[in-house]
């Protein structure tokens, strides 16, 4: 009934302790989750595909990217659009995102 009355009142019905152990336990699975989900989405490139994906995904421009694989900066274009469409992402920023939750980011 306590606990009731607690939450009635706006007060917190767990400790802050206990409250950073639950977050601290839940946080690696989410992490965990993330990085297959994204690793899953990236095994759908092929090869040369996943190149171009984690250096986009690192933020290099399509001229750096295209010299870098030795292709055009209009190849490196196609690819990228390809590469979003097979994924199911509508932009480069959410590339960026599955490169980073799939921990291939370089940092």
């Amino acid at each position: 009934m306590d606990a009731v009355r607690k939450v009635v009142a706006g007060e917190p019905i767990l400790s802050p302790s206990v409250t950073r152990k639950l977050i601290a336990h839940m946080v690696p699975e989410e992490e965990s989750r993330r990085r297959t989900d994204a690793r899953q989405v990236l095994a759908r490139l092929s090869e040369r595909e996943r190149e171009v994906a984690l250096a986009a995904g690192q933020g290099k421009p399509n001229a750096v990217i295209a010299d870098e694989l030795h292709m055009s900066v209009g190849t490196i274009k196609g690819y990228i659009s390809r590469i979003l469409t097979k994924a199911g992402l509508d932009n480069r920023v959410q590339l960026a995102l599955i490169v980073h939750d799939a921990g291939l980011d370089g940092r």
